[in-house]
């Protein structure tokens, strides 16, 4: 005898409780029911990000150019150094005209900046906690 929760006419033998439905997975194993939204298994597809340094960028923009002078378009050219169109003109656009030390350069230059931003944050922090405690509002 069923319980009168369960339903004899379902295929599947899913389970009814109220207004939740429990079924098992309608899909075969391996396969997403929505391969647009890129989740599931896709063969032949991996793509793992890589992080270049600035020296390497800086290299592979000299590269393309190279390749480009030769007569390849910019399509060709990036396709051989293994990197989108996409990331080609964002790196000629931070990097472009840049030697090597200069890329070193900016680089200790941004990492300065960002610890000086910490700093500045600390002060205008402790600050405010100091003009909060002289009010004694604590």
């Amino acid at each position: 005898m069923q319980s009168k929760d369960q339903h004899s006419d379902n295929p599947q033998g899913s389970i009814i409780r109220g207004d939740s439905f429990m079924s098992a997975l309608t899909c075969p194993p391996g396969m997403f029911p929505f391969p647009e939204l890129g989740f599931g298994t896709h063969k032949g597809v991996s793509m793992s990000r890589k992080r270049y340094s600035a020296e390497q960028i800086i290299g592979h923009l000299r590269q393309a150019e190279i390749r480009t002078s030769e007569g390849k378009t910019i399509a060709e050219a990036v396709r051989e150094l293994g990197i989108s169109e996409q990331t080609y003109y964002r790196w000629r656009k931070q990097y472009g005209g840049m030697e090597v030390n200069q890329a070193r350069r900016l680089k200790e230059l941004e990492q300065e900046n960002g610890r000086l931003k910490r700093l500045v944050a600390d002060q205008a922090l402790d600050l405010s906690i100091h003009k909060e405690v002289s009010r004694g509002n604590f």
